[in-house]
């Protein structure tokens, strides 16, 4: 009789997930990902070839919860912002790995489709790709900046962020 799987994929991914977010890329090793979900670290290698194909399956996982969470906004450009916004708060972490990694390409479209779609709403389908990437850079480096701790001038952080959408739209729209 074979013996009964004490583990899956999912679940090795999940706590390989956390313990990025507890102590960064250099907290998930096998070892402390076999202790997360009880087995021995021998025993990940069935289904994970490596600590950088564990990354890289966590960053997968990361793209396609942000796509979610993208999705899950009300699809306008700036609640696709603040969606943005506050995924790279509640996973700074995950949101650093992805972009010192190269997810899947389908992953990222998939992630980018409700900001190609409301970039396309606000500026028509000739510029909607240029748009959706002066918005994605704008909120990135703001969620880059902030999570950093770079805003050290003082001022409602999050005024200006709303402001450098309002900022945004209105060039958008024009």
């Amino acid at each position: 009789m074979p013996t009964p799987e004490r583990t899956s994929l999912p679940a090795i991914i999940d706590a390989a997930r956390e313990l990025l977010e507890e102590g960064g890329a250099a907290g998930v090793s096998m070892q402390a990902v076999a202790e997360r979900v009880g087995v021995r670290a021998p025993s990940l290698y069935k289904r994970v070839r490596d600590r950088d194909a564990l990354l890289q399956l966590v960053v997968e996982a990361t793209v396609t919860d942000l796509g979610a969470h993208l999705a899950a906004s009300d699809g306008t450009l700036a609640g696709l912002a603040r969606a943005y916004r506050a995924f790279a708060h509640a996973h700074p972490e995950g949101f650093r790995l992805i972009y010192a990694s190269s997810p899947d390409q389908s992953a990222l479209e998939q992630a980018s489709r409700p900001v190609l779609q409301a970039a396309t709403a606000a500026v028509g389908p000739e510029r909607a790709l240029d748009a959706a990437r002066l918005v994605t850079a704008w909120a990135t480096g703001f969620a880059s900046m902030e999570l950093a701790g770079a805003f050290r001038l003082g001022g409602d952080i999050d005024a200006a962020f709303e402001y450098g959408l309002s900022r945004l739209q209105v060039a958008l729209t024009a």
